[in-house]
């Protein structure tokens, strides 16, 4: 069900019980190696965190890349990794474009025509479907769906958050919440501002979630949210929010990942929230990603 009213939303989420452990967290993630690596003037069209004033440096990309595969793969989660395309500066954040659920490999349907072709690429489709994953292409389906970007998943309880912006349509919701299997789909506006909800909002594990109530158009939606995981709802500030701390991640049940400048700009009390509810807060340097609009949820997409 695909609902848009905070209060339909709270009446079906009470419904959605959380199942089982090994459903929720996943058994790798992939990743895509940045290959000279800049900033993409067409994504700063509806990316308000895009520094166009401020180069990148690929080489520098390069080994913040290496490093948060390190650390992900110290933590004991597998990490798949596929080289860069020069001409596809954005083709590190893979979450947008490909994202797989219950034995599917999940194709999305990017908004700017220069990330389209990352969409395409057959080295990353033929490496699952050797591994018997099918492909569901939301690419040739006449829609905008920038998969984990603007949906944001809680797979313990099959629900789906959705913040609407140029980076999905409603034919882009629908095929998400087949494709996904999703129980449940609440979709909202963001403030003005925002374009991708993963960077205002996060689930971790089931368990909690990390949200900014000032990144949502109404705030009725973040209230709604915050019912369902009570006393382990974070609210974090605009600055913090800016700073990507809510473009975090739980790859395990313990572990959460987010970039150094995040950790750096996290109230220290939230910190320590965090680590009362058993989450062990991991950092890294992703700076010349960030000089592109996207930080550490962006760069990963969950194997399941």
């Amino acid at each position: 069900m695909i609902v848009h009213a905070p209060s339909d939303f709270l009446a079906h989420a009470s419904q959605c019980a959380p199942g089982a452990a090994s459903s929720i967290l996943p058994r790798g993630v992939l990743m895509i190696e940045p290959a000279d690596f800049w900033v993409s003037p067409e994504s700063a069209v509806d990316n308000p965190y895009v520094r166009l004033e401020t180069p990148a440096d690929a080489e520098r990309a390069l080994r913040q890349s290496r490093a948060l595969q390190a650390a992900i793969e110290a933590c004991g989660v597998p990490v798949v990794t596929f080289p860069g395309v020069v001409e596809a500066p954005d083709g590190v954040f893979v979450n947008n474009v490909f994202a797989t659920a219950a034995g599917q490999l999940i194709v999305g349907a990017m908004r700017h025509p220069g990330r389209r072709p990352e969409a395409r690429r057959q080295d990353i489709r033929d490496h699952f479907t050797r591994r018997g994953y099918r492909v569901r292409d939301l690419s040739q389906q006449g829609c905008v769906a920038e998969l984990t970007g603007p949906l944001v998943i809680d797979r313990a309880r099959g629900i789906g958050y959705c913040g609407l912006t140029g980076r999905v349509d409603a034919a882009g919701v629908q095929a998400m919440h087949e494709a996904f299997g999703l129980r449940l789909t609440f979709c909202f506006e963001l403030a003005p501002a925002e374009y991708h909800a993963n960077v205002v909002l996060s689930v971790l594990a089931g368990r909690a979630c990390v949200l900014c109530p000032e990144a949502f158009a109404d705030p009725r939606v973040p209230a709604a949210i915050a019912r369902v995981y009570g006393d382990r709802t974070l609210a974090i500030d605009g600055q913090e929010k800016a700073s990507f701390a809510g473009n975090c991640i739980a790859l395990t049940d313990r572990h959460l990942f987010m970039s150094r400048t995040a950790g750096n700009a996290l109230a220290a009390d939230k910190r320590d929230t965090l680590s009362s509810w058993g989450f062990e807060l991991r950092t890294v340097p992703l700076d010349e990603f960030e000089k592109a609009g996207g930080s550490l949820r962006c760069l990963v997409a969950e194997i399941f």
